[in-house]
């Protein structure tokens, strides 16, 4: 019998709920450290307890999810805390296409990925001597917004990039990847492609609420001045957004340009769920900084359903079970090669 399997971490409960709601044998891949908490859960039905995560790649592990023939499905966790060759070692299917997760992790791929796609994107500086106006450094990969900074100059980037130096979160400039800065109203839009049935399902929409850069407009001018901090972008939560109607069109059609840009570029191509990360300007204009390859946090707003996945099905299809339905369709059809790598 199938298992889906995740790590203990990110989405773990909404994609481990709707696998046991698709009638899935459910595994979670747990840090010693967190067990606790997730032994509250019973739809939880088995652990494979852990130091690190790493360990997901060790014979021990990999034996115990071969012996209960299972399915990982990736998370954010994933990508911060393997690298891509690592994640690609991994013996156990992965739900998906775990060779864009390379993609994802690294900036300079990502940036050609949505080239590719004709998405909108902000421009990207290669070096701080060429900051002119606000930048964005980002380190690269699933890093949650943690470490990034805003910066005006390179005498201010060097002050904010030796900061991170120090904290240990960097090593030096080959870390953080430069990018002018968009203004607009954050969204996350998120979607799933079935390669089941050739169709893309635009699922739902959030913003992040992130700190201290969220917290710091709370603070009075001019005592935000006064105050030596570099806000932090680190997600702590997701607030959910319904688009106006006439947005959904474009949503639509920058979906299926990524999913059918990363068939060309990284086969076979952009599988089941995904993300498009970027603002709206006052025009009603997407600019799309990030992409991410996997399901993402926001999705965790939706555990009975979004607006949008509502009406495409008459009955409660979080992510986490909208995947769990793709590999039981696949399974019935004897095609999950179509939907695992």
């Amino acid at each position: 019998m199938t298992s889906i399997a995740t790590l203990g971490s990110h989405c773990a409960l909404q994609v481990l709920k709707g696998a046991k709601d698709e009638g899935f044998k459910t595994i979670l891949v747990c840090e010693k450290k967190r067990e606790k908490l997730y032994r509250r859960y019973r739809f939880i039905d088995e652990f494979v307890l852990v130091d690190s995560f790493l360990e997901v790649v060790d014979q021990k592990c990999a034996s115990k999810l071969k012996e209960e023939d299972s399915i990982i499905i990736p998370h954010g966790t994933l990508i911060s805390q393997m690298d891509s060759t690592q994640i690609e070692s991994i013996k156990t299917p992965i739900f998906g296409n775990k060779w864009i997760l390379r993609w994802e992790s690294d900036r300079k791929m990502k940036e050609k990925l949505m080239l590719e796609s004709k998405l909108n994107i902000p421009k990207s500086i290669a070096s701080p001597k060429e900051i002119k106006n606000l930048v964005i450094a980002k380190r690269h990969g699933a890093a949650g917004g943690k470490g990034y900074f805003l910066t005006t100059s390179e005498k201010d980037y060097k002050k904010k990039r030796d900061r991170l130096i120090s904290q240990g979160l960097i090593k030096g400039d080959n870390d953080l990847y430069l990018q002018e800065y968009s203004f607009g109203v954050p969204t996350y839009l998120q979607y799933f492609y079935s390669p089941l049935k050739g169709e893309l399902e635009f699922f739902g929409a959030d913003r992040r609420y992130e700190s201290d850069i969220d917290g710091l407009g709370r603070i009075p001018a001019p005592q935000q001045i006064e105050v030596d901090l570099i806000p932090s972008f680190n997600v702590m939560g997701n607030i959910p957004i319904v688009l106006r109607e006439s947005l959904l069109d474009e949503v639509y059609s920058m979906g299926e340009r990524f999913v059918e840009a990363s068939k060309r570029l990284v086969s076979p191509g952009m599988n089941g769920p995904f993300c498009l990360e970027g603002v709206y300007d006052e025009n009603g204009k997407f600019t799309a900084f990030e992409f991410s390859a996997r399901i993402v946090a926001g999705t965790n707003l939706y555990i009975d359903g979004s607006p949008y996945s509502t009406f495409l099905y008459n009955e409660s299809m979080s992510m986490g079970r909208r995947i769990a339905r793709e590999i039981k369709e696949a399974k019935n059809a004897n095609e999950l090669a179509k939907v695992v790598t």
